[in-house]
């Protein structure tokens, strides 16, 4: 773990376990709720914005959904964090965005980290990530991402974890 890296309280989230949700409006409404919940436990220490990217149906971009607590970006292209984590279906880790050049989409110019999560289906397949930041460099670890990959799971957003994370 990070020395800079504080143990986020996920035990502290809290939601309905579901069946994996196949209805758009009923996804929706649980991305909300994880967000809240998430935002809730985590924004104390050291998440500056957590949210949502959906693939835009038929296009090359993800739309922004459900969101904490500030404006971003949106529609965004697949070359950035988020659009790699869809196409490979691995969480990723990036210690600090400034190391990323061109493939780094900055919404804020303060984020310095990310971490991002892939909500799978059953068959492997991705059209959403889970996307955190944070003003401090090196802020996530696998502890992050395991919690909230759990989190989906538990939620009913995601079938399966990532088989593996990419640390940038």
């Amino acid at each position: 773990m990070s020395a800079t890296a504080p143990l986020r309280p996920y035990h502290d989230v809290r939601v309905t376990a579901r069946a994996y949700v196949f209805d758009r409006r009923e996804r929706e409404r649980v991305m909300r709720d994880v967000i809240d919940a998430l935002w809730e436990a985590t924004s104390p220490v050291g998440v500056s914005w957590i949210g949502f990217y959906l693939r835009a149906q038929g296009r090359d971009e993800m739309v922004l959904g459900p969101s904490r607590n500030k404006p971003a970006c949106s529609p965004i292209g697949l070359q950035g964090m988020c659009g790699r984590c869809l196409i490979e279906r691995k969480s990723i880790l990036v210690a600090d965005v400034r190391t990323l050049g061109a493939n780094y989409i900055a919404c804020d110019p303060k984020d310095m980290s990310e971490a991002v999560v892939p909500l799978l289906d059953s068959d492997g397949g991705c059209d959403a990530v889970l996307d955190a930041d944070s003003y401090d460099v090196d802020a996530f670890t696998q502890h992050d991402i395991d919690h909230m990959g759990a989190i989906l799971l538990r939620a009913g957003l995601a079938a399966r974890m990532a088989p593996s994370t990419l640390s940038l």
